[in-house]
Formats: C-alpha cells, sequence, structure tokens
C-alpha cells in the first residue's frame, strides 16, 4: 500500500518555474516506478513523465521535454517535478501516482498505475 500527497503547486507567470513534490508513504515507493499525469479542466488526464524505481531512467511527454524534470529520492520517499519555462497551457490539475507492478516501462496510461494523489493545483498566467 501506497499513499501519495502532492504539494508545490500555486500560480506562477507565464516563464516561471515550480516544483512540485509527492511524499510516500509505505515500504513499497523504493520499488515502484514514479509517474506525473496532469488534467486540464473539460480534457482528459495527461502522461507527464515517469521514473524508474531507481531514479536511472526518466520518460516525458513531448510537450514537456526540455522544460521538466522528473526526479526522486528514495530516502526520503519523495518524488519530484521540476517544472521551467512555463506556459499558460501547463495549466492544470498535477497528480502523481504509482506503478507498484512495474507492468511496463515507460507507463504512459492511468491505469498502468496503482496508487493517486489528490493532485495540485497549477495555474500559469500570461
Amino acid at each position: 500500500q501506497v499513499q501519495l500527497v502532492e504539494s508545490g503547486g500555486g500560480l506562477v507567470q507565464a516563464g516561471g518555474s515550480l516544483r512540485l513534490s509527492c511524499a510516500a508513504s509505505g515500504r513499497t515507493f523504493s520499488s515502484a516506478a514514479m509517474g506525473w499525469f496532469r488534467q486540464a479542466p473539460g480534457k482528459e488526464r495527461d502522461f507527464v513523465a515517469t521514473i524508474t524505481k531507481s531514479g536511472g531512467s526518466t520518460y516525458y511527454a513531448d510537450s514537456v521535454k526540455g522544460r521538466f524534470t522528473i526526479s526522486r529520492d528514495n530516502a526520503k520517499n519523495t518524488v519530484y517535478l521540476q517544472m521551467n519555462s512555463l506556459k499558460p497551457e501547463d495549466t492544470a490539475v498535477y497528480y502523481c501516482a504509482a506503478d507498484a507492478f512495474l507492468r511496463t516501462w515507460p507507463g504512459l496510461r492511468g491505469y498502468e498505475y496503482d496508487y493517486w494523489g489528490q493532485g495540485t493545483q497549477v495555474t500559469v498566467s500570461s
């Protein structure tokens, strides 16, 4: 069982930066691949980024490649999403998720993840 709590969202101007954190409880964090997804109003939930259990490999959606960086600290049971050069189209609720059973790599679809956080709002003003 893994419980996830996101933080770090907020309001930022276009071109600015934010760092999201996702704190996990439970012993399986270090053995789970982790992902970030986002959902804008009226839209489906979209994949953003994922990282392997060791942190050795990452994968990004084309829309955020070069601007966002996913990382993790297994000693702190935390995964991060550093977001730079933010754009108004990045506005969404951001969710972290854990793939405890390592079904596939990279996990691009929500159903490939077992546990989800409650989400944190990111709003980018133009």
